[in-house]
């Protein structure tokens, strides 16, 4: 893992950390878009569902653990706090957030292996290594065929699930400090995983994502 890597994620949780401090101080979810944080969980329980049958490292298991129930517990906050769900801007709140998955699901089952590019796994003494690319296909690893397809359909709907949250900030005439870092944080997390796989190309033996990365930049 090299420094842009770990400072991705770090700057990650970061963005969590700052979400849930805002919530936990203020008893108040004003500002946040529900729809996206659905659209997260969502995000991760695919991505992660191999994370009792394939381990990597320490590091990447507590990862995924930390975003799958961070995520969940905001969700759970919004919507059945007793204080906190009273402040949902649900009249502000009104984009279509379930449009987004249906076609993302549609095209990690059209595009989730018909390139060149391949994920390998490669093992060097107690490290996974990860070999990554702008599609995913099946080739030296363990996993069925669906959850490449799942993990496909993640990245695509991890990339449009800031919308919801960047339509209610539009509509929102009152932005607080808290919100407004939480929206730049997840931003700096994607620019410092765009550097990441421009890091990877050049300097590591394999190919990379970054392309689908930098799509993701541009829409923060």
């Amino acid at each position: 893992m090299n420094l842009f890597r770990l400072a991705g994620d770090m700057t990650h949780l970061l963005s969590i950390i700052v979400l849930l401090l805002k919530i936990r101080t203020t008893k108040s979810c004003s500002g946040i878009s529900l729809k996206t944080q659905e659209l997260y969980v969502i995000v991760f329980l695919t991505r992660y569902l191999d994370i009792f049958t394939r381990y990597v490292s320490l590091y990447n298991t507590i990862m995924k653990l930390v975003f799958i129930g961070t995520s969940i517990g905001i969700v759970w906050y919004m919507k059945y706090h007793k204080v906190v769900k009273q402040t949902y801007n649900k009249n502000e709140d009104t984009f279509r957030h379930y449009i987004l998955v249906l076609p993302c699901f549609v095209l990690a089952l059209l595009f989730h292996h018909d390139f060149t590019i391949m994920e390998v796994k490669s093992y060097s003494s107690s490290l996974q290594l990860l070999r990554s690319s702008m599609f995913p296909v099946i080739h030296n690893c363990h996993a069925a065929p669906f959850d490449y397809v799942l993990w496909t359909f993640s990245l695509y709907l991890e990339a449009v699930a800031i919308l919801p949250q960047l339509v209610l900030l539009q509509r929102s005439r009152n932005i607080d400090n808290l919100t407004g870092n939480y929206v730049f944080l997840l931003g700096a997390y994607r620019a410092l995983y765009v550097v990441n796989w421009i890091y990877r190309y050049f300097l590591e033996d394999h190919r990379v994502r970054w392309i689908r990365e930098s799509r993701k930049l541009r829409i923060y």
